[in-house]
């Protein structure tokens, strides 16, 4: 229990950190315009997104009380660009979970096939099969077990190809990150 109260502890406190707030803004930024442009119809119902990777990458590097903070505001300020059709805090809500999930399970740990499977996993299973089928169901009077077969299914094939998204994001963003730190590092030291 210590050690998810220092988990949460610790990012509340990477919000007030000038460099993590300009980083959130570029990532806002990012998630705005790939989510406008960048996406690959794979058939009539899967779709393969990559609008959530800059979400993914916060809830990495700052943790769980800034990834939840960070999705249910850009999901609020990408609604407000882009609306379509009405405005439901329960989709916000599911997104804000989601950044409770993956930076609980990523946050101050290495990247690993296994941590980011389970992040996945319990990701699709609460959030997307369960959470967002019963949103659906409420708005628009579809019955919750007809529509739920067909979202498993989709995030059954989702699974594996958004694991290894992810896992390839998070390991080049972590080296590129060591990168430039061992660089700032040597520019201090030489001026």
């Amino acid at each position: 229990m210590k050690k998810i109260i220092s988990i949460y502890s610790n990012s509340w406190k990477e919000l007030f950190v000038t460099k993590n707030i300009v980083l959130c803004g570029l990532m806002a930024a990012l998630a705005v315009i790939l989510s406008m442009v960048a996406s690959i119809d794979v058939g009539p119902y899967i779709r393969i997104g990559f609008s959530g990777l800059p979400n993914r990458i916060v809830e990495c590097l700052f943790g769980p009380v800034a990834g939840c903070l960070f999705g249910g505001m850009l999901d609020i300020l990408k609604y407000m660009l882009k609306p379509s059709g009405p405005f439901f805090f329960g989709f916000t809500f599911n997104v804000m979970l989601a950044g409770l999930i993956y930076g609980t399970i990523l946050y101050q740990k290495p990247v690993t096939v296994k941590r980011i499977v389970a992040a996945e996993f319990l990701t699709k299973l609460t959030v997307n099969c369960l959470l967002n089928t019963l949103w659906i169901s409420m708005l628009y009077g579809k019955g919750f077990f007809v529509l739920l077969p067909l979202r498993v299914l989709k995030n059954a094939i989702m699974l594996p190809i958004d694991s290894c998204i992810l896992y390839f994001t998070l390991t080049y963003m972590k080296k590129i990150l060591r990168y430039l730190d061992g660089y700032s590092r040597k520019k201090k030291f030489s001026a």
